[in-house]
């Protein structure tokens, strides 16, 4: 919306009570009704979908009435971790994503006119940073996986807004394809002791060390019991952000020239950690 270079209409289900600012030209549709879709996205060049994880696989309607709508770009709800890595890809807290990206895929193949774009981002820098999941700074009970040393890519809320500006800036270059950007890559080492430079007289517990080997290994286990839970899937989330490389954590190559996107440095962490850890909620 900020960057004023598109007309937007946002689409909620009947029963949301979310606001949005008077400017913005609302409707409403049942996500499970293709025909109620295909009415929303009625002369909308593109999709921007941005539904929660419960959410994941009404995104499958929404494709069906993107191309009956005659919609040119879908960009769905992604946001995270490279999946175009097999390890990545069959970790089982992203099945629903990788179906949708199949879908997706064989759409486009079928309907030349639609097309789409899958953005990675990894993990939110500021928000992961906020709540305390990339490092717990305020209980100062460090847990670092595989001992911390491992890059990972993160970035911002606002460059992953940026980056669909791109997107869609650049519909040729990035129709098809994975999208990467990133603000800055770190390990939590790292951030570890940008925490401790922040606040010297903060008294930490030890680190500890936590293999993101055993937590995908302990996930799958409780998988096979039938046991499905939130701590059961966070673990595969902490082996794709944490994890070696190939599991799709850390972007060695990006499209933030193409995006328009500049990167972030240390010092802009510690600003943002700075000002968290200061004035903690």
């Amino acid at each position: 919306m900020k960057s004023g270079r598109f007309n937007i209409t946002i689409v909620k289900r009947p029963s949301s009570a979310a606001t949005f600012p008077s400017s913005v030209r609302i409707t409403t549709a049942d996500f499970s009704s293709v025909d109620s879709i295909t009415a929303a996205f009625k002369d909308q060049d593109a999709v921007v979908s941005t539904v929660g994880a419960a959410g994941l696989t009404s995104q499958s309607v929404a494709i069906e009435a993107a191309v009956a709508a005659g919609v040119k770009r879908f960009l769905p709800s992604d946001f995270g971790c490279d999946m175009a890595k097999p390890k990545a890809s069959a970790l089982p807290v992203y099945g629903k994503k990788v179906a949708i990206h199949k879908q997706l895929r064989e759409t486009a193949a079928a309907t030349p006119s639609f097309t789409y774009s899958l953005i990675c981002n990894n993990c939110f820098l500021d928000w992961g940073l906020e709540r305390g999941i990339l490092l717990n700074w305020k209980e100062a009970k460090p847990k670092l996986f595989d001992g911390g040393e491992n890059l990972f890519s993160a970035t911002t809320l606002k460059t992953v807004g940026d980056a669909v500006v791109g997107v869609l800036s650049h519909p040729e270059e990035t129709k098809n394809r994975f999208v990467y950007v990133k603000d800055i890559d770190l390990t939590q080492k790292q951030l570890l002791g940008i925490a401790k430079k922040i606040d010297p007289k903060k008294v930490w517990e030890e680190p500890a060390i936590v293999s993101t080997a055993e937590l995908e290994k302990s996930s799958d286990e409780s998988l096979a019991k039938g046991q499905v839970s939130m701590p059961v899937m966070l673990a595969y989330n902490i082996r794709a952000i944490f994890g070696p490389p190939e599991y799709g954590g850390h972007f060695q190559k990006v499209d933030n020239e193409l995006l328009g996107i500049k990167d972030k440095t240390e010092a802009d962490v510690e600003a943002l950690l700075r000002k968290f850890m200061t004035n903690p909620k």
